[in-house]
């Protein structure tokens, strides 16, 4: 996943340096993503994911997370990100797919154990404790996914 999305920031002309950063995992400032030198390439995914998020949603210096305008831009940018990297549909193919926990999950869908929970939790947040996909019923804490009888 990490190759495509450098791909699609590259299409963007957003360019994506690895940097030794101290204290944070991922940067995005003028159409530059740093992102922090030896992360695993899903660590990677999960960053560049948010970093492209505050490419396509943020505006501005929101560092100061202090400021409510900033903590909602970076609320946006994660949220894009859980879409992005843990869209519904992935879900369902997860299930038809087999897998049937978390730690297959997060090798399926090739995210970090915390982005997923943060994914899944967002989901809730915006459909509620269930909702219903095409055919399917996705419960999202716990995670369950259900094929609906026709």
């Amino acid at each position: 996943m990490y190759e495509t999305l450098l791909t699609e920031a590259q299409k963007e002309n957003v360019e994506v340096a690895e940097i030794p950063f101290l204290r944070v995992k991922g940067l995005y400032c003028d159409r530059i993503i740093g992102i922090k030198k030896g992360m695993t390439t899903t660590e990677k995914a999960c960053i560049l994911a948010e970093e492209l998020g505050h490419y396509y949603t943020s505006a501005g210096d929101i560092l100061d997370q202090k400021h409510l305008l900033n903590h909602r831009q970076e609320s946006k940018a994660r949220r894009w990100g859980y879409e992005k990297l843990v869209p519904v549909d992935k879900l369902i193919k997860a299930y038809e797919a087999g897998v049937r926990n978390r730690h297959d999950l997060v090798e399926f869908l090739d995210v970090t154990e915390e982005f997923l929970i943060a994914a899944l939790k967002h989901y809730q947040d915006k459909y509620g404790k269930a909702r219903r996909f095409r055919n399917y019923v996705i419960v999202f804490e716990p995670l369950m996914v259900f094929r609906e009888i026709e």
